[in-house]
């Protein structure tokens, strides 16, 4: 017996042909023949009820499996002969879109724009306003799996360090990253708002005594922003730890993690990777495997001027600026991963510790996988006195940070740590060309449905 969704269906006189598809990443075909023992009758029946039965429809088919070459399915040396076969649950006759529109690449559809019969695109709004229908797609389905993993592979990375993951409020009374860029809600009568990062309580994890912690969760930024690698909501992936001498060695545990989950990556989810990568084609990172690839601002300011790229240095790179960055990297180091180490301090978050030689720069960086940022970490000012100055500094309200400068004056250790983007270490690692396919269900500024 199987249980798979009807893919396609092909019938010949008495004749049938038929491709299931099962939790969207395997397919066979199942087939009826005409019987000598019942003159037809049964495959006449079979016949009828595929005929009748629309694409994408469930069913509970019973049948015989026997040795076949079968190029179009997943499994290609055998078939399905039908003995029986039962509607679990109908599919409506027309769908928003058809599976075979949707799961073409676009290099098929520009060719095909050159014939006479070109085919379908199968437009992105379109996709998210139904996308349970667009995620039975293979490569889609199985870039949900890829997420899950890399998920999980980041949870074992950090385990195995002795690290303790924490589930951090979302509503909160302040701005955990300070800025206009929150979602601010009623809460009993007081203003509250979405939390856009868990960074002030793992930090106050810290003082509790945590080893070093990370969380996998929710993250919100009400920023208007409507381009292809932005989300309103999306999935952060943070870590926070003790630092015994240096910050760097922040940056150190964070190459290791993200090395640990590329590899494993290609190991665990090879038959994934391929269902994607023939939609949406992509190579396995390069990374340095000696260690981190470290870049320091005054270094990474001089390769961009040297490349002709007119900027001004204490200003916070663009996204083309990081684009361009990330290519001169990859041709002078040989890696798509790499840390932007030193940010100067106008352009960081107030929790982050200034160089203490030279306070125009900060102990700050960024993660850049394939010429995007995917996170941004620091040192953070463990000391209240320095932590009151950069609040002063940059105008942000301490009122509703005192439980957490409280935490401070408390004792805590020195400690660093950073915050990840999921969808968008999904997106540049599948080479996808919109993070909303990396996502359940969107949310951006213009969706909030479904």
């Amino acid at each position: 017996w199987v249980r798979a969704r009807v893919a396609t269906v092909r019938v010949k006189g008495k004749s049938s042909f038929v491709v299931l598809r099962e939790h969207s990443l395997h397919s066979v075909q199942a087939v009826k023949f005409k019987s000598k023992e019942d003159g037809g009758e049964s495959a006449a029946a079979v016949a009828k009820f595929f005929k009748g039965l629309p694409l994408e429809s469930v069913v509970d088919l019973c049948g015989v499996a026997v040795e076949a070459q079968v190029n179009s399915c997943t499994q290609k040396n055998v078939e399905l002969q039908i003995e029986r076969v039962y509607c679990v649950s109908q599919a409506a006759a027309a769908l928003p879109f058809l599976m075979a529109d949707a799961s073409r690449t676009d290099a098929d559809i520009e060719a095909s724009l050159k014939t006479d019969r070109p085919f379908v695109r199968v437009l992105q709004d379109l996709r998210l306003d139904h996308r349970w229908l667009d995620l039975r797609v293979p490569a889609h389905n199985a870039t949900l799996r890829i997420k899950a993993a890399v998920s999980r592979l980041y949870r074992e990375a950090l385990d195995r360090r002795g690290f303790v993951e924490i589930h951090s409020p979302k509503l909160i009374a302040g701005e955990s990253e300070g800025g206009a860029e929150v979602f601010r809600t009623d809460y009993f009568g007081r203003r509250a708002t979405l939390a856009q990062s868990p960074q002030i309580y793992k930090q106050m994890a810290l003082s509790a005594d945590l080893p070093g912690v990370y969380e996998v969760g929710p993250v919100f930024r009400a920023e208007n922003s409507n381009t292809n690698r932005h989300l309103c909501e999306f999935t952060g992936l943070d870590l926070e730890m003790p630092i015994d001498w240096h910050y760097s060695e922040v940056i150190h545990l964070v190459h290791a993690t993200l090395e640990h989950v590329f590899r494993r990556l290609e190991e665990d989810c090879a038959a994934e990777l391929a269902v994607v990568r023939e939609m949406y084609p992509s190579a396995p990172p390069a990374i340095s495997s000696g260690g981190p690839c470290i870049l320091h601002w005054p270094e990474a300011m001089q390769l961009l001027a040297d490349s002709g790229v007119a900027r001004d240095p204490m200003e916070d790179l663009s996204t083309e600026e990081e684009r361009s960055l990330g290519a001169i990297v990859l041709e002078k180091y040989g890696t798509d991963l790499f840390f932007l180490d030193r940010y100067p301090s106008s352009v960081r978050p107030w929790y982050t510790m200034p160089d203490a030689d030279e306070p125009q720069y900060s102990n700050s960086y960024d993660c850049i996988f394939r010429g995007q940022e995917i996170g941004s970490g620091a040192q953070r000012c463990h000391d209240p006195a320095v932590l009151e100055r950069r609040l002063a500094d940059l105008g942000v309200p301490a009122g509703p940070l005192q439980p957490y400068i409280e935490a401070f004056r408390h004792g805590v250790p020195p400690h660093g740590g950073v915050g990840l983007g999921l969808e968008r270490i999904v997106q540049l690692y599948l080479g996808l060309d919109n993070i909303r396919k990396a996502t359940l269900f969107a949310r951006d500024p213009a969706r909030l449905s479904p």
